[in-house]
């Protein structure tokens, strides 16, 4: 802590005084490259949303794009700070019980997954899929990142619902550089960062190779032990060879490895009813505010503050420690598991692209790629300080607890080729795709004496034929017809020990063999995309656009797990539970406007959208035979809708301002949840806002910067940073939500040649805003968990402050 306040003390001293030093020896002249006023402004950026490279102000669809100026002056440094960053998006960490790193699912212009296992916003490096959701907690160093809003399965195919993300990677060039970054801050917060690029070959084989590390403590005390819950720590390696064996071929090769291993996570629960020991004392005290008409009470409104001390019971104790070492029911192996509380997770990604240009109206790209990602969490399920539930006959044979494991492994591998073609006012891209992609998980707790249980692998095998024609009837009028044809093969298997399935009343009853396919199904689609757009004039343009989008089927495998019975199937079907449920469909609508003004130095984009979510695949929790079950059922529709916009403003060679905002509405059409019902009394959802995504959302963003006259080549700069996200409800019947959240953050620093020095404080006015919501149990040993009662809350990162130093060479 005393370490804490002087950095703390050393950031406000060097902020005060670089300032006060450099106000009067501003240049009224145009800043240099070190004062970060030098970045693009948005019209000069090049995306690839339409599978080839065009303007970000001439492609005619809402694309956030920061380049790694951009990130680097707004301090983005992972997932969470992009999405803060970010009008639209929203990350929900928590399921499961626990909250953290292991599980971060993107809910983009309100498209929330309501299965934990669902994505409808897929992640790409350099146009390449990534199947898992959640590999990319930490950004390093990319060329640009792009955000594509809207259906873009027309192009990018599987698990593009509500849109894409794309990382694009630096290409190195034929003259050697390299940088090294160094940060440490308050909270236990370093990281180290050094890239180096230069040829192999001259400029006919070129390398780029980036190492990044990251620690930091928790912000949040656990009053079990006195350590820090939130802890977070990253290593990341990657290596990009790009060969151009002609003018016309260029060949690039990109590899990256990351490890990420956290401590239990910051979180706890808000419950609705006191947590008390056997003889009657309150150990946990509930924040109930309201109650059904049977006199349930239960939580409501805007969540309440903490009145509860935040805790977790993290002693890795010799009996833990031995259940964990035994292989049997294991998904990963022992050398490969977490031995904490926390997350442990290994995640590898590999391409290979070829880039040809045949001629002057024809080009051949070839994608390849493979991923594969394993991990494991130990999470104390009760998430409170249960020490003081004495008694032997509990599992650690002194208090209550309630240690979980969750594992969970996925691979992928990945092939496009595609063509693009120009000839005279036609132009465009074909190709095909191939994508197959396996998932398997595992859990279990030693509380009940048993051992883990291992899934079987879900799968997937999905083919595409994709294109796209744009045809310019004037110098100023275009239209463009898209579409992707797909089928997709998906299928579950049984265990590595193989499944006997107990009833037949959806798979025939009997013993089936290890990785044998228990139930499969075979889904053709076709997403269509039409766009129209008018250009006019050169700083002007305005579009619309009409597409369609589909998400993939799911199973309800439990209800052909080993431990379901004959008599619970048939329950399950006369619930209306089935084995198969259908793709999700969509129905999207957008106008938008791009476009520069002032000379060029104000651009500007904003889009209107209004969708149709049909099909929808809801999530719920029922009881059969007294057994808790989860299951999924299409049972769901919603329209969205909405506004965004975004404009970057070069007020003078000074002063930048950039601002973005986005409405984000929601209109639940039907909607069915046993669970959600039972503790609200809500059956009917009908006009209710989809859960966990902000309905509004802004950021605004000021840069001050400039040469400093008395100082040759050096230049200061300081930005603030204001974000802003509203409430997300917890569920579809809107009952509880987090508070708003604010967020300011400020960076200030000078640069002399190549070396900076920067200091920056994040979370400035200390908001403590919970980060995420899902409803949950409170957990105790006499606690039935048949009804929720209580909500489990994400907690935020708090004030931390820091400096930065940064060597170019």
């Amino acid at each position: 802590m005393i370490i804490n306040c002087r950095v703390l003390r050393l950031t406000t001293a060097l902020s005060t005084a670089l300032l006060g030093w450099t106000a009067p020896a501003l240049a009224q002249t145009a800043p240099n490259e070190r004062a970060k006023l030098a970045e693009p402004l948005e019209g000069d950026i090049v995306v690839t949303a339409r599978k080839r490279e065009e303007s970000l102000l001439k492609t005619p669809l809402t694309v956030t794009a920061m380049t790694s100026e951009m990130l680097e002056a707004k301090g983005i440094v992972s997932m969470q700070s992009l999405a803060s960053s970010t009008p639209g998006i929203n990350i929900n960490n928590s399921s499961s019980g626990h909250a953290d790193r292991s599980f971060q699912q993107i809910s983009l212009r309100g498209f929330t997954p309501v299965s934990t296992t669902a994505t409808t916003t897929s992640l790409f490096v350099d146009g390449v899929p990534v199947s898992s959701p959640s590999p990319f907690t930490s950004i390093s160093d990319p060329e640009r990142i792009e955000i594509l809003k809207g259906p873009q399965s027309a192009y990018f195919g599987r698990n593009t619902f509500a849109g894409a993300i794309n990382f694009v990677n630096k290409v190195p060039t034929d003259e050697w550089h390299g940088q090294v970054t160094g940060m440490v801050g308050t909270r236990g917060n370093w990281r180290l960062r050094g890239s180096i690029e230069g040829p192999i070959l001259g400029d006919a084989l070129t390398f780029r190779v980036t190492a990044d590390g990251f620690d930091k403590n928790g912000s949040w005390r656990n009053n079990y032990d006195g350590s820090t819950l939130g802890d977070e720590s990253t290593r990341n390696a990657s290596a990009l060879i790009v060969a151009k064996p002609t003018d016309r071929l260029t060949i690039k090769a990109f590899a990256m490895w990351t490890k990420d291993e956290d401590g239990a996570s910051a979180q706890t629960r808000i419950v609705a009813k006191d947590i008390t020991t056997p003889g009657g004392t309150v150990v946990y005290k509930n924040q109930s505010n309201c109650a059904t008409a049977a006199g349930r009470p239960f939580i409501c409104g805007t969540t309440p503050g903490l009145i509860n001390p935040v805790g977790a019971n993290t002693a890795f104790t010799s009996k833990l420690q031995d259940w964990l070492a035994n292989p049997a029911g294991r998904l990963i192996s022992a050398d490969d598991t977490v031995e904490h509380y926390g997350l442990l997770r290994y995640t590898t990604h590999a391409h290979l692209t070829a880039d040809y240009e045949v001629n002057d109206n024809l080009s051949v790209s070839l994608l390849g790629g493979r991923n594969k990602e394993k991990w494991t969490t130990l999470v104390d399920l009760d998430g409170f300080n249960s020490s003081a539930f004495t008694g032997a006959s509990y599992y650690n044979g002194a208090y209550y607890d309630f240690p979980y494991l969750i594992e969970r492994k996925t691979s992928d591998w990945s092939g496009e080729g595609r063509l693009n073609y120009e000839f005279g006012a036609a132009h465009g891209v074909v190709g095909v795709s191939y994508l197959e992609a396996t998932t398997q998980t595992g859990s279990g707790t030693p509380i009940y004496g048993g051992r883990p249980g291992t899934t079987g692998k879900n799968g997937n095998k999905t083919y595409g034929v994709f294109g796209g024609l744009t045809y310019d009837f004037t110098d100023q009028f275009s239209v463009s017809v898209e579409g992707r044809y797909q089928v997709d093969n998906i299928a579950v298997f049984a265990g590595p020990n193989g499944q006997r399935v107990q009833g037949s009343t959806y798979i025939p009853a009997g013993f089936y063999m290890a990785n044998s396919k228990l139930v499969g199904g075979k889904f053709k689609n076709f997403t269509p995309r039409v766009i129209a757009n008018f250009q006019i004039d050169p700083d002007l343009m305005v579009y619309a656009s009409y597409s369609r989008g589909v998400n993939p089927s799911q199973f309800n495998s439990f209800m052909i797990a080993a431990t379901t019975t004959a008599s619970q199937q048939t329950a399950a079907a006369a619930l209306g539970i089935p084995l198969t449920v259908d793709p999700e469909e969509l129905t999207n609508y957008e106008a938008g406007v791009k476009g520069k003004a002032l000379g060029g130095l104000l651009t500007y984009t904003a889009a209107v959208y209004y969708a149709q979510w049909k099909k929808q695949i809801t999530a719920y929790s029922f009881i059969l035979d007294g057994t808790l079950f989860s299951g999924v059922n299409n049972s769901g529709a919603t329209d969205l809708y909405g506004a965004e916009f975004e404009t970057h403003w070069r007020i003078s060679d000074l002063v930048r301002i950039d601002a973005s905002g986005a409405y984000t509405g929601t209109d639940i059409k039907k909607f069915v949840s046993p669970s959600v019902s039972a503790y609200s009394g809500i059956t009917n959802f009908d006009g209710k806002e989809m859960a966990r995504t902000s309905k509004w959302s802004a950021n605004v963003g000021a840069q001050l910067g400039g040469d400093i006259r008395s100082l040759e080549d050096a230049a200061w700069f300081a930005r603030a940073d204001y974000s802003f996200k509203s409430g997300v409800w917890a569920d579809q019947a809107n009952i509880v939500k987090t508070q708003d959240r604010h967020l300011v953050n400020l960076r200030t620093g000078f640069s002399k040649g190549k070396a900076s020095l920067e200091l920056f404080v994040n979370n400035v006015f200390n908001n403590k805003g919970y980060t995420s919501i899902d409803d949950n149990w409170a957990i105790s040993p006499t606690e039935s968990f048949a009804v929720y009662n209580a909500v489990l809350v994400g907690l935020p990162e708090l004030r931390t402050a820091g400096v930065q130093v940064k060597l170019a060479f």
